[in-house]
């Protein structure tokens, strides 16, 4: 690998962590008095403070989560919904609609179909059941331009960055919107395709360097020189 360095101490599942770090259960839990680490990551001072991030682990809903969805299949009253996660959200058709639905004059299949992406809210989550969806709140709804990618969701903070400081570098640097959803999918708008392209080469450069520093700088350049190469 080269000269980039790891952007803070790698921790692993078990080890005990300093008890002042900031971090969320279950990825920190607390033993006897004790934090400890359930995953692999980084520990991390920064700013007077000290920070846990994890590397790997999928996506746990939480109501309240915008996330971004992909319809799996079509139920009689709802769709089923992957959230790239361990569990299937669902989201029916009276939410979607914001009304009773009406067989006699509604179809669920000019509605959503089967891989549709879809902007949804968790409205409720208690491991017991599916993640229970909806999309009555403002800019949710089906996704109907522009491209999703999909990253670990471990790495969404590494694309948003310090202060939003990745987030607007990305938006700057390719004219392009991003949507990003904490359970790793991003939803990007940009003006062309060739700037579209290259927005998706930067996200996944993220990922696959998030555990270096000065990753903003080499992605700041990284877009600037793949856009001279495409023209745009």
């Amino acid at each position: 690998m080269s000269k980039e360095r790891l952007a803070g101490r790698l921790v692993t599942p078990g080890e005990e962590l300093d008890p002042e770090v900031e971090a969320q259960p279950p990825f920190v839990i607390e033993v006897d008095g004790k934090k400890i680490a359930t995953v692999v990551g980084l520990y991390q001072e920064r700013e007077g403070k000290k920070h846990f991030a994890r590397l790997k682990g999928p996506y746990v809903p939480r109501p309240g989560d915008v996330v971004i969805g992909l319809v799996t299949s079509v139920g009689i009253m709802n769709w089923y919904v992957d959230l790239n996660s361990p569990y299937t959200g669902v989201l029916s058709v009276n939410d979607f609609l914001g009304r009773p639905f009406n067989p006699a004059v509604d179809d669920m299949g000019k509605m959503l179909r089967v891989g549709d992406y879809v902007k949804v809210k968790i409205l409720a989550f208690d491991k017991t059941r599916n993640p229970l969806l909806t999309v009555q709140d403002k800019d949710l709804g089906r996704i109907v331009s522009g491209t999703v990618v999909e990253i670990a969701p471990a790495k969404v903070p590494r694309v948003i960055g310090r202060k939003k400081s990745m987030l607007e570098t990305l938006e700057k640097e390719t004219e392009c919107k991003f949507f990003v959803a904490v359970n790793g999918r991003i939803h990007i708008e940009c003006p062309n395709k060739g700037l579209e392209a290259v927005a998706v080469l930067a996200v996944k450069m993220i990922e696959r360097e998030a555990h270096t520093t000065g990753l903003t700088e080499r992605v700041m350049k990284f877009i600037q020189e793949e856009r001279k190469i495409r023209e745009v």
